[in-house]
């Protein structure tokens, strides 16, 4: 933080504090920091992106979703880089700083998915998102591939800050928070294939370091109100914020899910449960929602006799890359169904009931994908779905819903992995606010809500009381991390 303090007779600018300066040393091709609010984040990032300057053909590149999200960190070059760099120059109009070497950071914003394009062609030997969670994989991912070097002996790399929610929630907690504890580093092989047919493998790194109010001692001196204003939040804005909680944030949609190993086996207080053998005089659904540059996804439900529905086994069409299609065509999309189901005890020789995307009946532009699966060799039929999105939300809540004996009216097999994944995700639009944003990876919502309107509850005429949770700080404490 800006201090005034003296080293060798000269004032301190700026200077690192422990957790900050964790995240300036690290060595990874890719660096989150952040997790919760007030651990000054977008001080490290400015101040790593000079790191360079010294180098004449250096560019760096700070990026924020939306131009005015960027006023404050201007300023807070303004402050910081001036003092330290009397001739550099900040021009207003390109939104560039020039250092006296010749180096330039610039900032920039991606206000539209197709504003990426504007960065086509460019290089940046240094990358900092702020607020990574407000961008979709595609956008962080097309900025990636524009991180390579201006010139010779330059160190070519990525950092980014973030706190839980926004659209990328999903994405950057899988791709960093996720799969190892905070402070592991996780290596990728990527392979690619050069003209001469060669394979070259590359290595790439990345890691998450973690950093709360706590860790910013500065901000809690100057003001401590800042602690009892996170921790006034409503409780999910406190979780995230305060504590650094991926699995509670702003914006969520749906904040009943709950996902509770300790009860799997009772079926209470969770979500998810293990799976067990269905009865035959059950009745099957098959929900589905057809994609192709976009991910398709099947899901099965048993309903009980209680009128309880259980996702029992899902196939989901993604290449493994957030939000991203197999392109497999309708023909091959209805034999992988029909292969799922001949290869599933489950749900081998049973009436499934199916029921899809209306858009999959549209004519308009030849054959319906519902006719052509009903043509094919592997026959599927399905009823068209009813579409009402903000009745087919209100059903999902209805039925996440925890019932007085502590069970709600739709649980997930933990096979289940893609709805687990997404559905906890989801937030909402900025513009219908009523409903969830639709530039999400929302595919198993959609075929889910298609097969819960087929099945329609009232709403829950009381709420139970559940269990309090533990004081988050301390399940952080006694939390256990493995490898996924």
């Amino acid at each position: 933080m800006a201090a005034q303090r003296m080293r060798d007779g000269r004032p301190v600018i700026w200077s690192p504090q422990p957790a900050q300066a964790r995240f300036m040393q690290r060595t990874e091709n890719e660096v989150l920091y952040g997790g919760a609010a007030g651990g000054g984040k977008s001080d490290a990032l400015v101040i790593e992106a000079l790191r360079q300057v010294e180098i004449p053909h250096y560019r760096g590149l700070i990026i924020r979703k939306t131009f005015p999200q960027l006023r404050e960190l201007i300023d807070k070059t303004m402050r910081y880089y001036k003092p330290v760099f009397p001739k550099a120059r900040y021009n207003s109009s390109t939104h560039c700083w020039t250092f006296p070497s010749g180096a330039k950071i610039y900032f920039g914003s991606l206000n539209h998915a197709q504003d990426r394009y504007n960065y086509q062609g460019q290089a940046y030997d240094f990358i900092g998102f702020d607020e990574l969670t407000h961008f979709t994989w595609e956008e962080y991912s097309y900025l990636l591939s524009r991180n390579r070097p201006n010139g010779p002996d330059t160190r070519v790399y990525t950092r980014a800050t973030a706190n839980p929610g926004g659209i990328g929630h999903g994405w950057v907690k899988a791709r960093f928070v996720s799969p190892a504890p905070p402070g592991t580093r996780m290596v990728q092989m990527v392979k690619a294939k050069a003209p001469d047919g060669r394979e070259i493998m590359q290595r790439r790194t990345r890691i998450f370091i973690p950093s709360t109010v706590f860790d910013n001692a500065a901000l809690l001196e100057n003001d401590p109100g800042y602690l009892g204003t996170l921790a006034a939040l409503p409780e999910a804005e406190k979780k995230a914020l305060l504590y650094g909680d991926w699995d509670s944030f702003t914006g969520q949609v749906f904040t009943e899910w709950k996902n509770d190993p300790a009860h799997y086996d009772d079926q209470r207080w969770t979500h998810v449960i293990r799976p067990f053998r269905i009865p035959g005089h059950w009745k099957i659904w098959r929900g589905y929602d057809f994609g192709y540059s976009k991910p398709f996804s099947v899901g099965w439900y048993a309903a009980d006799e209680e009128g309880r529905l259980y996702r029992i086994r899902e196939l989901y069409g993604c290449t493994g890359t957030p939000n991203e299609g197999i392109k497999a065509d309708p023909v091959k999309q209805a034999r992988m169904i029909r292969e799922a189901e001949e290869n599933d005890p489950m749900l081998r020789g049973r009436t499934i009931l199916g029921v899809a995307d209306p858009a999959i009946f549209n004519e308009s532009q030849g054959e319906s994908i519902a006719a052509m699966q009903e043509k094919s060799p592997n026959f599927l039929h399905w009823a068209p779905g009813d579409h009402t999105r903000l009745a087919g939300k209100m059903q999902f809540h209805y039925r996440l819903a925890f019932q007085a004996d502590g069970r709600p009216m739709l649980q997930v097999f933990n096979t289940c992995k893609h709805f687990i994944r997404t559905i906890p995700n989801l937030v909402y639009s900025e513009s219908n606010v009523e409903d969830i944003d639709t530039d999400q990876e929302d595919h198993i919502y959609d075929e889910c809500r298609y097969v819960l309107m087929e099945n329609p509850l009232s709403p829950p005429r009381t709420e139970p009381v559940q269990p309090m949770p533990d004081d988050p700080l301390e399940l952080g404490k006694k939390a256990r991390f493995f490898r996924v």
